[in-house]
């Protein structure tokens, strides 16, 4: 899969505007490396910045996009699997359905998830918390790198992951899809349909998907217990587009029952604890598992002024989180949260070289306890931001932007009495943050760009940093809050260079961040519990430092050679040796595919000939063949003390891919794919991974559960036309 990650701040949304300009640079038929060259034409491709639509080449923050054929093609059991490979960004992992994003090393709270335009709330401080959105329901995506506190307040201060949906149709088109998807390894079997169209100004699209999966296997663990899922979602908009601007309407319901890996193993035999009659082949639910589902309802609403454009969207979410433990009808933990968010801004039309934005956003939270056992207080939050933006261009080479933003945080923490015993004490904190970001692009010629960007991230301690006080069965661990901790604050520097041309393309971009009072979690010497370790949360300064770097080869006529090197060094500063290297910092990755367009005729040419050379109807069309390989470099920086981590050895996984249209008489009557992940079944285990850390084989001495063997995915994909 082709690696695109220039710098720009927010996702392309005029892909096909910028593709039928960019026919006027080339004159040779269209294939791949031709919408490569598009997607890195700076002075063609568009995005939608902090100030409205910006050319790529006038962005400065670092980002990647991932763009709605690359999802496509792509393997994978999640959305935040489906990105885990762009540069620069890594997933937590527990079994198959639960992935954290990690941007740069950072993750958790640090990192937010932006979903029908509002940012996805699902009580994200947990390890194995997932990301609540149907990949399915997914066009695009953008990953925002670095500090963006400037647009999105708390919590943005890794970056940034936007979910687009797919854009609304042209006036007087209607479209509908059937999709499918088999992978050998976990069985995982998904269909999904959809139905979407523009009639007269009137917009709507309607999507359901289900997706279910038994236990993965690899070649040491043989079937993994306890990572089955299965999932379910469906989302409606209804909207109206006009001369004006547009309103839409969006709910969206998503289902998730996953399993929960614990990996307990037979003193004897070695061997995974399977229940009675155990079948790695089944569907069904075993012990323990979750209950998640998440329900959400958006307004959108963009109005074009004669001298700018007013954008308002309110979010309403409620997320509902059960673990069961003993039996499946009785539930232990029961989260629910309810999130308000709410957003307002003002875009200018450029001005003299000006553009300005300026806006309020925030939102209100509540959390409350419904099961037999405790973890966090309820809770009630409330926030408010309010930022504004300017960019400048100077002449023909430079433009430079920046903004400054304060928001300000309110956590009460409510009071538990269990037994008679107070569990949780009534607690209140303020938070108030001011943050900013300043940047240039020079644009030194039509093949080089230089990009600058420094800015200024700030994150709130989370409800369970600050007063967790429980047994978290997803971490096997006791944890203990810590109320007095202050809310982090980080300085980030970028410097990029990328270089675009017919044949060759490459970019860098290099990264230093400083982060004040960085909240980390950590071993005591007591127990509160009988069976469970006891963590707290305390803090200290860090620093990381880091880059991506790429490049990708087309000399010949629809052949490309990609490669990428993603790298991160974490510590904290002023620490032991055993404990300078913050936690879960992902390990070096290098990338490189060597892909072969073998057929592809564009649309003109089949429209061309349809009347006349009926050679040019060819059964197949986008044909292509991949290979690529996946590595990851011995990761020794770890955070040692107390063996809250281990070192994780390198690996390389084999994969090859291919895909192709299908066409009757010039029509597009399929799409397939077949991808082969791990292809030589090699037994490994991500550092991020969190089922690493599992019970011991005492008769292989090998620590843990390992990742996904071998696993073979075929995906079809059945447009109509309406």
């Amino acid at each position: 899969m082709k690696k695109n990650y220039i710098i720009l701040p927010l996702l392309c949304v005029c892909m096909t505007m910028a593709a039928q300009d960019s026919t006027k640079v080339h004159r040779h038929a269209e294939d791949s490396t031709d919408v490569f060259y598009r997607h890195l034409n700076l002075n063609e491709v568009m995005v939608t910045g902090v100030t409205g639509d910006t050319k790529l080449k006038y962005a400065t923050a670092p980002v990647s996009i991932v763009t709605p054929q690359e999802l496509k093609a792509t393997a994978s059991t999640n959305i935040i699997d489906a990105i885990s490979h762009e540069p620069g960004v890594s997933q937590l992992t527990t079994g198959g359905s639960i992935s954290k994003p990690i941007i740069r090393g950072l993750g958790y709270n640090r990192v937010v998830v932006i979903s029908e335009g509002v940012r996805q709330e699902g009580q994200q401080w947990g390890d194995e918390h997932g990301v609540e959105v149907d990949g399915n329901s997914i066009g695009s995506i953008e990953i925002l790198k670095g500090p963006a506190s400037l647009m999105y307040g708390s919590d943005a201060m890794a970056g940034v992951v936007i979910l687009h949906t797919p854009a609304m149709l042209p006036e007087g088109t209607m479209r509908a899809n059937v999709g499918s998807e088999y992978q050998t390894n976990n069985g995982l079997f998904n269909y999904n349909l959809s139905f979407s169209g523009n009639q007269k100004g009137i917009v709507w699209d309607a999507r359901y998907s289900d997706k279910m999966a038994h236990a993965y296997k690899n070649k040491y663990d043989g079937y993994v217990p306890g990572s089955q899922f299965r999932e379910r979602a469906g989302r409606a908009m209804l909207g109206i587009s006009k001369t004006w601007g547009y309103s839409k309407l969006a709910f969206s319901a998503y289902h998730l029952t996953p399993g929960i890996i614990e990996g307990e193993r037979d003193a004897e035999t070695g061997e995974l604890v399977r229940d009675e009659g155990y079948s790695g082949h089944s569907y069904g639910k075993s012990l323990p598992f979750q209950q998640v589902k998440h329900y959400k309802l958006v307004w959108d609403n963009n109005i074009n002024l004669s001298s700018g454009s007013l954008k308002t969207i309110i979010g309403y979410q409620h997320n509902r989180r059960q673990e069961y433990e003993e039996s499946p009808d009785e539930y232990a933990l029961f989260f629910k949260l309810y999130t308000l968010t709410y957003d307002l801004r003002y875009l200018t039309h450029e001005w003299n070289g000006w553009k300005f934005s300026t806006g309020v956003g925030g939102m209100y939270q509540k959390s409350s306890n419904a099961g037999e056992e405790y973890l966090i207080p309820d809770y009630r939050l409330f926030d408010f931001g309010i930022f504004a933006t300017a960019t400048k261009s100077l002449g023909e080479h430079w433009t430079v932007n920046g903004g400054v933003r304060y928001d300000h945080r309110r956590l009460h923490g409510y009071e538990l009495l269990e037994d008679d015993e107070q569990r949780f004490t009534d607690f209140s904190r303020h938070f108030n943050g001011v943050t900013g970001s300043v940047g240039a692009v020079y644009n030194i010629n039509e093949h080089f760009n230089l990009r600058m960007n420094l800015a200024r991230g700030f994150r709130t301690p989370n409800m369970s940093e600050l007063a967790s006080k429980g047994v978290h069965e997803g971490s096997v661990r006791y944890e203990v809050g810590n109320q007095q901790l202050k809310a982090e604050y980080s300085l980030q520097g970028d410097l990029g260079l990328d270089f675009t041309s017919r044949y060759v393309s490459a970019q860098v971009a290099l990264f230093a961040n400083r982060i004040n009072n960085y909240i980390f979690i950590h071993r005591l010497n007591e127990e509160i519990e009988e069976g469970y370790l006891t963590y707290g949360y305390t803090q200290g300064d860090a620093r990381l430092l880091g880059f991506e770097a790429g490049v990708d080869f087309h000399p010949v006529h629809s052949l490309h050679f990609s490669n990428t090197f993603s790298y991160v060094d974490a510590q904290q500063m002023h620490a032991s040796d055993d404990t300078k290297y913050l936690p879960f910092t992902p390990a070096p990755h290098w990338f490189t595919e060597l892909k072969w367009e073998i057929i592809h005729h564009s649309h003109s040419t089949i429209n061309h000939h349809h009347h006349g050379d009926h050679s040019h109807r060819s059964l197949l069309n986008n044909l292509y063949v991949a290979a690529s390989l996946d590595s990851y470099l011995k990761q020794s920086h770890i955070y040692s003390a107390d063996d809250t981590e281990t070192p994780t050895p390198g690996y390389a996984l084999l994969n090859l891919s291919a895909g192709t249209d299908i066409q009757v008489k010039g029509k597009k009557v399929a799409e397939f794919y077949v991808t082969a992940n791990n292809l030589l079944d090699k037994a490994y285990q991500n550092h991020l991974s969190r089922v690493k850390y599992a019970d011991v084989n005492t008769v292989t001495g090998r620590c843990g559960v390992y990742n996904m063997g071998r696993n073979i995915t075929f995906k079809l994909v059945i447009p109509i036309t309406l």
